[in-house]
């Protein structure tokens, strides 16, 4: 699988306004074994951003992983935009460690794709999981989040 990361970033700012509010950078966008994908996507410090402590605030480290993990998940089938439609169906997120600085969230896919794919051809709408690590740039892990993702066929 190739991909091409700039416009896995391209597409998600444009899609997603609220990741430009946040100036979420796009660091990594890469293929995994089996099909898989990686991305990696930071949060710069700003005091725009900042919670009463001068982390960054529990909202912004949550956009950041719902849009690493939508990253993921374009890179993986935005191939199919034609026939489904990816929506997130739920999220949790655990915040483990007090975050200072920039934080960076990465996401991989937690099914293989060809399974979710084959479920969309049989007429399903298949649910995936999209697990998230948000840490420092030290790489201190501060939270854990699970997206649950579905491509909802037109």
């Amino acid at each position: 699988m190739t991909i091409d990361s700039r416009l896995v970033a391209t597409a998600m700012l444009e899609a997603v306004p609220f990741a430009r509010t946040l100036d979420i950078e796009f660091v990594e966008v890469a293929p995994e074994a089996d099909g898989g994908v990686r991305t990696v996507v930071r949060l710069p410090d700003s005091p725009a951003t900042h919670n009463h402590v001068g982390g960054p605030h529990a909202g912004a480290m949550f956009t950041l992983g719902e849009t690493a993990s939508g990253a993921v998940v374009m890179a993986a089938f935005g191939h199919l935009l034609d026939r489904a439609t990816p929506l997130a169906v739920r999220a949790d997120i655990a915040y483990r460690k007090l975050a200072m600085g920039p934080v960076r969230a990465t996401a991989r896919l937690g099914r293989p794709a060809a399974e979710v794919i084959a479920e969309l051809e049989a007429g399903q709408r298949p649910e995936f999981p999209v697990p998230v690590e948000i840490a420092t740039e030290e790489g201190k892990v501060t939270g854990e989040m699970t997206v649950i993702w579905t491509l909802r066929p037109h």
